[in-house]
């Protein structure tokens, strides 16, 4: 089966480790991306430390919450940038074409769902039933229609913000379409990203993406700060996200559990 080979094909591709800086891409974007994985990483740790090892540290409210957020945040508004880069460097070497999104999308909602499978073998009241993977590519999906818009990014994004702000006060109580953020109380899981309000980064992603990189314009490519060697790194860190995000916390829990920090 063709299309089946190039799926897995396309699967693996999609976590291949990038060792060298790639000069097509934005630097500031995955200088901004590689803070988001080390914000990320530091909020897991601190999770399983509390989670699986007892230390008295308040991941789900106070300072911790609001960080784990913003981490939340930049990562999913990146999307939206990420994806007015995209199409404009495909408008400049022809007519951009939905496949190319399609698939993109298809393969980060894929690793979603391994995510899915292996978090429900590990503890099936908490598996990840709709995470942030699933989120990311659900967005690059459906947003393909809104890069043509400036403004109904902005306001369709802070509507769907609003929107989840609104909806726990209507006590709406649909389980099956928690994913969509209309059930007031959804099942506890260990990552839960609706896509009411969620979307609404990605959305004001692209109107910010649209705003800072009008007609192609590139406003931080001369900030020769970029290639300074720390940011280098997190620009390297940006550009192997996915993979990084998949690995992390066996990493994590495996160096845990050797230190005697955490146990199952």
């Amino acid at each position: 089966m063709p299309w089946l080979t190039s799926y897995v094909a396309g699967m693996r591709a999609s976590i291949r480790l990038q060792r060298r800086l790639r000069p097509d891409r934005a630097r500031e974007v995955d200088a901004l991306r590689g803070v988001a994985i080390l914000m990320m990483v530091l909020y897991h740790l601190l999770w399983d430390l509390q989670g699986l090892g007892s230390f008295a540290i308040d991941v789900y409210r106070g300072f911790w919450h609001y960080f784990q957020l913003t981490t939340a945040s930049l990562f999913t508004g990146l999307v939206g940038v990420s994806l007015v880069l995209r199409y404009q460097s495909l408008a400049q070497h022809g007519r951009p074409t939905y496949a190319l999104f399609l698939q993109r999308g298809i393969q980060i909602f894929s690793w979603g769902i391994v995510i899915g499978m292996v978090t429900y073998l590990f503890e099936p009241a908490f598996y990840v039933r709709f995470g942030i993977l699933h989120l990311i590519g659900f967005a690059v999906i459906v947003a393909w229609p809104f890069l043509r818009f400036y403004w109904l990014n902005l306001v369709l994004g802070l509507g769907l913000l609003a929107l989840g702000r609104l909806i726990p006060m209507w006590g709406l109580d649909i389980a099956w379409l928690d994913w969509l953020g209309l059930d007031a109380t959804p099942r506890p899981a260990f990552d839960h990203f609706p896509v009411i309000p969620w979307l609404g980064l990605p959305l004001l992603g692209i109107f910010l993406g649209k705003t800072l990189y009008r007609e192609g314009a590139r406003p931080f490519a001369a900030a020769t700060w970029l290639d300074w060697g720390p940011i280098r790194l997190l620009r390297l860190l940006g550009q192997n996200s996915l993979l990084i995000y998949l690995v992390h916390q066996p990493i994590l829990l495996t160096v845990l559990t050797l230190l005697g920090l955490i146990s199952f």
